[in-house]
């Protein structure tokens, strides 16, 4: 494990070599330091600056999104040394602020600390902020389905929200270790959503439909040179389709195609009458038009697409391959009029590259938990 781990902390002193964070001297030094702290420890620190090119890089070689032209700008939070879920959570809600910025979302990054003591944390959200999903005696949902699992979970470790909606905000649930797990309610004034209008149909708005502004992924690990942090909170901003043709869209999720087709008069018996896509075409309107009018920043998925393709140039003007995966790249809507449609991929990132990594649901570990919910890119593709 030791031989593994300080394989790939010289692999990535060698990528901040070859990329110019640091010279030849201090490459040297700081190898022999590594290497003189595996020979005492067992182990190595990395310091602040490793730990913000190694997100960078992470963000640069996930292969499943789409938006990663903007990966150098990334501000990375250096958190690792905050041992306790209050002062986790605490820095959570801060990230969140940050990200928001009053609508003008910005990518942030926050990192906790390493897997390598008894203290490790863990954030059991997949996202930061999600809605609920309550299975009715009826067997339809309230809220999200993709969260019913989850919202159950929480409600065994104590949770009762004064009010169910369809749009109910989940608490944060952080472990630290095998410390009990603690429950901690975003405050309200930190989750910017966006209510649902359309700019030429006003009984739109009458559907109740909203989104939050903020998609921070919040259960992938981030491993950076041998030294993994299971504790890592990322956050980008939307691209339209994830909301208007996945999130409220998917037939496993709010569903809301067929409403809409009937409030626009469409004939939903037959699908010849393409139905769907006249109606998923309007919510992308809607969405689109509602996060512009919010001041909240988000991309349009052919502009997305445009996008990535200057960046598989930049990246090839740099010598380096860029991964990806073409079942996330393509957007779920319109995918053939995207120029991201029309070319293979690498599925594969640089060898000792840092990642991301997906990691096991803790409460599976923790507790048994009926399965009656549907289960759930740190950038975009995160429906």
């Amino acid at each position: 494990m030791h031989t593994a781990r300080r394989t790939e902390a010289a692999e990535f002193q060698g990528l901040l070599l070859r990329e110019g964070i640091v010279d030849r001297a201090a490459h040297g030094h700081r190898l022999r330091e590594i290497n003189s702290s595996f020979a005492d420890t067992g182990g190595y620190q990395q310091t602040a600056a490793e730990v913000q090119h190694g997100c960078r890089v992470a963000w640069r070689a996930n292969p499943r999104c789409i938006g990663r032209l903007p990966w150098s700008t990334l501000r990375v939070l250096d958190r690792r040394h905050l041992s306790t879920p209050d002062a986790i959570f605490e820095a959570c809600v801060e990230h969140l602020r940050l990200a928001t910025n009053g609508g003008r979302l910005r990518p942030v990054m926050t990192v906790f600390g390493a897997d390598d003591s008894r203290r490790a944390p863990r954030i059991w959200n997949p996202q930061l902020i999600r809605y609920a999903g309550w299975r009715l005696p009826d067997g339809t949902v309230l809220g999200d389905p993709a969260q019913v699992e989850f919202t159950q979970v929480l409600q065994e470790l104590g949770w009762r929200p004064e009010r169910r909606s369809a749009f109910t905000v989940l608490p944060v649930v952080i472990q630290v270790g095998h410390a009990r797990s603690r429950l901690f309610e975003l405050p309200a004034d930190a989750v910017l959503e966006v209510p649902i209008s359309h700019p030429d149909f006003d009984w739109f708005a009458d559907l109740g439909l909203r989104w939050y502004a903020v998609p921070m992924v919040s259960n992938l690990a981030v491993e950076i040179g041998g030294v993994r942090y299971p504790a890592a909170p990322f956050n980008g901003w939307y691209m339209s389709t994830e909301i208007a043709a996945r999130n409220l869209a998917d037939v496993q999720r709010y569903n809301k195609l067929p409403v809409i087709a009937r409030w626009m008069g469409l004939n939903t018996r037959s699908s010849t009458s393409l139905w769907r896509d006249r109606a998923l075409v309007e919510l992308n309107v809607a969405v689109l038009h509602s996060f512009k009018a919010a001041g909240v920043r988000m991309v349009d998925h052919h502009s997305a697409a445009e996008q990535f393709m200057t960046h598989l140039d930049r990246e090839h003007t740099q010598g380096r391959e860029t991964p990806g995966d073409w079942s996330w790249l393509v957007p779920p809507m319109s995918g053939a009029s995207t120029p991201v449609f029309h070319r293979y991929y690498s599925t594969d990132a640089e060898a000792g590259t840092p990642r991301f990594e997906a990691q096991p649901d803790p409460w599976r570990a923790a507790q048994p938990v009926a399965d009656d919910g549907a289960g759930g890119c740190p950038m975009h593709r995160v429906a």
